[in-house]
């Protein structure tokens, strides 16, 4: 804590957070997130089922069938940029309450879809919706105390794995009897929780220092203090950006009320932060930022690719295959082995556990690295000997390392990225991923569908070491320090 000039007591956010710690409130903002969490990778994880079903139901071509599934990343580019832009702007809270308006009414409306071109429009609408997801992580990442970061934002990954597992669960036994409408109805259902619940959410505090609101910002962190049953830090509460006035002799009460449009006082950090202030995008390749952001886009693109080509992969590689069998009226349950499925989606829980064990001791970037190469490392056999059992166990051990990285990289990039740009940076680098898992389908289905399987395999190595070695090439580890609140503090 610091003292103004009168010799009374302010503190920051992040001195509050720490003081009060986590608690009841952060697990009520955990649910919350989670169950967002939890949606988007139930909707993610059906394109496994609908894209085969479909294409039996309606005499799909193979490019009409990864087409449903390239659809949804294309509205998720869209939606991971646009989504991360307005929350920045008009809050968080905003910008989460639209995606899951859009994402649980197409999702819902998408299992009644007439036709193929109805379905792929409304498909995409979902992804636009699904945009969002990088939001709700950063919300919940803005009130986690500094020392805890790492490990309740693996616990948040864990609700990504619940919603794998449990759409698996739910093809497995909807599929068969109900079909597919079905299933993505149902799959629409926790969107629909989060608007119910909506009204409860608090917008973050760290949004609302940056817009100078930080009477509105102290309101959260005595609610916060009171559910948790502790206490805020003597003083009065100063938005992090006060601390670069006390040079000029600009009282703190000043501050609260100035935007940094209004305030004409030019120092070399101000005379930054108006000029990056010109487009967000800027801002992420400025010169503190644009090293971190562009291997931050080709990590994103590796996790995404390497992540739903693994589940592409275990649909393919095992139980019956149109390249090994001679049966060649495979139903189209008979060609989804749904089991293997659910079997791998399991795969996600000890790639969580590991990441929880590793990320604060080794720290984001070795823990990344390390994965990556160990992921390799689990593929490299396959493109020489594949037998059921083995193919499984491999491609289970593969998904360990890759859930691992997904998860460390959805941790490392928030922290990278000031108060002002966050859900913007997570949100571009998101949609960066996106392309990668829109391209998945259309490069990997083919090589698969093609009978190329050691192709697609060794494409996926080459994905997985360059992701490895960009992760290698990151500037900065940013273990156990304060999220930054400007440009200059990166």
């Amino acid at each position: 804590m610091m003292e103004d000039g009168g010799g009374s007591s302010r503190y920051t956010i992040d001195e509050a957070l720490v003081s009060m710690g986590f608690g009841n409130f952060q697990i009520l903002v955990l649910a919350y997130a989670g169950m967002g969490w939890a949606s988007e990778a139930m909707e993610m994880m059906l394109l496994s089922f609908i894209g085969p079903a479909v294409q039996s139901a309606w005499s799909l071509s193979p490019h009409q069938e990864s087409l449903i599934t390239s659809v949804v990343f294309a509205g998720m580019l869209v939606g991971a940029y646009s989504w991360g832009i307005v929350s920045d702007k008009y809050g968080r809270r905003k910008g989460f309450f639209i995606t899951a308006t859009l994402t649980s009414v197409a999702g819902f409306l998408s299992a009644f879809a007439p036709n193929y071109i109805s379905l792929l429009i409304l498909r995409c609408l979902v992804g636009v919706g699904l945009g969002g997801g990088p939001v709700l992580a950063s919300w919940f990442l803005e009130f986690i105390p500094a020392p805890e970061r790492g490990t309740w934002m693996v616990v948040f990954s864990t609700f990504w794995t619940f919603g794998t597992i449990l759409e698996a669960s739910l093809a497995w036994k909807v599929m068969p009897s109900l079909g597919w409408r079905w299933l993505l109805a149902f799959s629409s259902f926790p969107s629909f929780l989060l608007l119910i619940f909506y009204q409860y959410t608090p917008e973050s505090p760290r949004y609302l220092c940056l817009q100078g609101r930080t009477s509105d910002a102290a309101i959260i962190l005595e609610k916060i203090a009171r559910r948790n049953r502790t206490n805020l830090p003597p003083g009065v509460l100063v938005s992090g950006h006060s601390y670069e006035f006390e040079e000029q002799n600009i009282p703190v009460e000043d501050v609260h009320l100035l935007s940094p449009r209004q305030t004409k006082v030019e120092t070399p950090r101000a005379t930054k932060s108006n000029i990056v202030s010109l487009s967000p995008l800027l801002k992420l390749l400025s010169r503190e930022l644009i090293v971190s952001t562009l291997l931050l886009w080709v990590v994103f693109f590796g996790n995404a690719f390497s992540y739903y080509g693994l589940v592409l992969l275990t649909t393919e590689l095992t139980g019956k295959s149109r390249c090994t069998t001679t049966d060649m009226h495979l139903n189209e349950h008979d060609d989804v082995n749904y089991r293997d499925v659910f079997i791998s989606s399991f795969a996600e829980l000890p790639g969580l556990a590991l990441s929880a064990v590793i990320v604060d001791k080794l720290g984001r970037k070795l823990s990344m690295s390390a994965m990556f190469f160990l992921a390799a490392t689990f593929l490299f056999p396959l493109a020489f000997y594949r037998v059921d059992g083995l193919t499984t166990s491999l491609l289970f051990g593969a998904r360990i390392c890759i859930t691992s990285t997904f998860t460390v990289v959805y941790i490392y990039a928030p922290e990278i990225y000031p108060t002002s740009i966050r859900t913007t940076g997570v949100g571009i680098a998101s949609s960066v991923g996106r392309i990668g898992g829109m391209v998945c389908p259309l490069v990997a289905v083919a090589l698969v569908k093609g009978c190329h399987q050691t192709a697609a395999i060794i494409l996926f190595e080459i994905v997985i070491l360059l992701s490895g070695i960009c992760v290698v090439l990151f500037p900065f580890e940013t273990k156990g320090l304060h999220l930054p609140e400007n440009v200059a503090e990166t």
